[in-house]
């Protein structure tokens, strides 16, 4: 097994530089090296949700600033395809590390899985820093991320607030594995019991998948179970809040139960104006890439970084949809930077 992943990773590798294959993508690391500049690869738990592109876009804004002060920085950005690979995310991590990139910056889809990987490039003396989701380990050198456990709990008070301190409420869980949902799901879930003992939570253990389209087959099985017993719903993802509010929709209830979930769409922005949902827990990803890539850079040029670097979290509802700092968030500058 250990020989087949490292061919597979070996076979990765040649293909993330086109046609050129892996000697190229070698040589221009180390000529880049040869001239002071710095590779690092950006590894994302998935490419195709909107939170994604928006990491993309603040990492290649820090890329250019570090350009526009004469230090050439080469950003490579690669996922795997689907956000619930943990195997073709190794790869890909194994992959950059033997093409000996200067650093990583990596959203670790499973807070274990990602830890020999990480171990390994600490060990080749590549270093990385984590972004978005925890790793069970001390090897990266710093964690850029949201705080999960406050964002939770805003939804919880969010919701709590809504229902009046009562009624019953299910949670449709992202994926077993995933630091940030699980500790998004936590916050929830403490903060309901702690301040809402009114509400009662009739559901929180079935979980919604990596994709829409998962979670909406997921948020119909639990509709169908629940539905007429349900006030309040919480999804601690983009993918779970787009499938359950889909289901929602083909079944009339969209607007009649209170949701609230997480993460930026323009569907969601839709759905909050039409008053079917009813708030969603924002974080920054453009921040969360953008000092991604600054964190890892410091580093790798001796500079202090800190161990922790909080992205920021905020509410946002129908009433405060059109506020300066919900549209900052809502629409970050994708098209500046991906072109």
């Amino acid at each position: 097994m250990r020989i087949q992943r490292g061919l597979t990773a070996l076979l990765l590798a040649m293909t993330m530089a086109g046609c050129g294959g892996a000697k190229d993508e070698a040589q221009t690391t180390k000529d880049l090296k040869a001239t002071g500049g710095l590779h690092v690869a950006v590894i994302p738990k998935g490419t195709t949700h909107e939170f994604w592109k928006s990491i993309h876009a603040g990492a290649i804004k820090a890329q250019r600033e570090y350009e526009a002060q004469g230090v050439p920085v080469r950003l490579t950005w690669k996922g795997p395809i689907r956000e619930d690979d943990r195997e073709q995310q190794i790869q890909v991590v194994e992959g950059f590390l033997s093409q000996g990139v200067n650093g990583i910056v990596l959203a670790p889809l499973d807070a274990s899985a990602l830890v020999r990987p990480v171990q390994e490039a600490r060990q080749a003396g590549i270093p990385t820093v984590v972004i978005d989701s925890a790793l069970a380990s001390q090897d990266a050198v710093s964690f850029v991320a949201t705080d999960n456990e406050k964002g939770g709990a805003l939804a919880a008070d969010r919701l709590g607030t809504l229902l009046g301190g009562k009624g019953r409420v299910l949670v449709l869980r992202y994926q077993e594995g995933s630091a940030s949902t699980e500790a998004r799901e936590r916050g929830f879930l403490d903060r309901m019991k702690a301040q809402y003992p009114g509400v009662q939570i009739v559901s929180s253990d079935q979980y919604s998948g990596p994709t829409r389209d998962t979670a909406k087959r997921a948020a119909e099985n639990l509709l169908n179970r629940f539905g007429n017993q349900v006030d309040g719903i919480f999804t601690p993802n983009e993918s779970s809040t787009a499938g359950m509010l889909l289901a929602l929709q083909d079944v009339g209830k969209a607007g009649q139960v209170r949701f609230v979930g997480f993460d930026a769409s323009e569907a969601f922005i839709t759905a909050m104006r039409n008053k079917q949902l009813d708030g969603v827990v924002l974080q920054n990803p453009f921040e969360m890439g953008y000092q991604g890539l600054k964190t890892i850079v410091a580093h790798l040029r001796g500079e202090k970084i800190e161990p922790r670097v909080d992205t920021g979290v905020m509410m946002v509802t129908p009433e405060n949809l059109d506020a300066d700092a919900s549209k900052a968030l809502l629409n970050p500058p994708l098209a500046e930077y991906l072109k």
